[in-house]
């Protein structure tokens, strides 16, 4: 069994397709489907079920793909690992980032990076908090940039703090509390709200908050990002709130109101990474951001 075939088999199941996959893996897809084929006579077993319309995974595909994986994985890291012996950081590195990272400039640490050490290669991808730990716990994700209630730390991953910051009121600018000042949580209670959805990280900060203060509040409307955020403010179907720091970087919230508020949600800002520890790559990112080692 051949690394080849492996990374073969992980592009079609990624794909769903061998066209795509061969064009992923940068060979004819006669190559690539005469490879698996070899791969499952020599297995005993088909991996793929195959029609003229889709291609999926037989169980035996299925039982084969997470180990598939991990031996690629595992060859990827020696190849790091080796290199970075005589100097040289290579590989992939994974980011995760929540909408409103804030306390840490990432373009600007990847351009760092990227200047440094020009072989990594760099896949970003956003999502929640609870969604980018439990990814990097996996190994799904080598870093990743959370924001957490200041009641909570990340578990299943080594971490570091980066920041913590409080939440302000996001108002459209012709809403009747917009200019108000001394405002409270409970000044805003009967208002309709935006936020993050149910059960999120992002949500909690300020479900929580509101509990503190013995206050329920109308979530209206839930959005997975800021900028839907900001246009749900925007034509006063609702307020929120956002950390402050963010919305010093956020020119998409131009032309909205904000206010401080007593007993305002807070956050903590974290960067985690897995408890096997960093690669190389995710070293030198480390390094990028100001940690001094991980």
């Amino acid at each position: 069994m051949e690394l080849q075939q492996m990374r073969y088999v992980v592009a079609v199941a990624e794909t769903a397709n061998f066209t795509r996959a061969a064009e992923r893996c940068h060979v004819v897809q006669s190559a690539l489907s005469h490879q698996i084929k070899r791969l499952e006579h020599e297995l005993g077993a088909t991996l793929f079920a195959r029609t003229s319309r889709r291609v999926s995974l037989t169980p035996a595909g299925e039982a084969f793909l997470p180990a598939a994986r991990q031996a690629l994985e595992a060859a990827e890291r020696a190849a790091a690992d080796a290199a970075a012996a005589v100097g040289e950081v290579r590989g992939r590195l994974s980011v995760g980032v929540i909408p409103t990272v804030a306390a840490v400039d990432v373009p600007a640490a990847l351009r760092d990076l990227r200047h440094r050490h020009p072989q990594v290669r760099v896949t970003l991808c956003a999502g929640s908090s609870d969604d980018l730990t439990s990814e990097v716990a996996d190994g799904r994700l080598d870093v990743a940039f959370l924001g957490l209630p200041s009641t909570a730390r990340p578990t299943g991953v080594r971490s570091h703090e980066l920041a913590r910051d409080r939440l302000v009121a996001v108002l459209a600018p012709d809403h009747p509390l917009a200019g108000a000042e001394d405002l409270r949580l409970a000044d805003l209670a009967a208002e309709p709200f935006v936020d993050f959805p149910y059960g999120s990280a992002g949500r909690a900060q300020t479900d929580q908050a509101f509990a503190r203060s013995g206050l329920s509040r109308d979530v209206a409307f839930e959005v997975t990002d800021a900028p839907l955020m900001a246009q749900v403010i925007r034509h006063g179907l609702a307020i929120g709130f956002l950390p402050s720091t963010y919305l010093q970087r956020a020119p998409e919230l131009g032309g909205l109101v904000t206010a401080d508020v007593t007993n305002a949600p807070s956050r903590v800002e974290y960067v985690v990474w897995s408890k096997a520890g960093p690669t190389p790559a995710t070293l030198a990112f480390l390094t990028a951001i100001g940690l001094p080692r991980a």
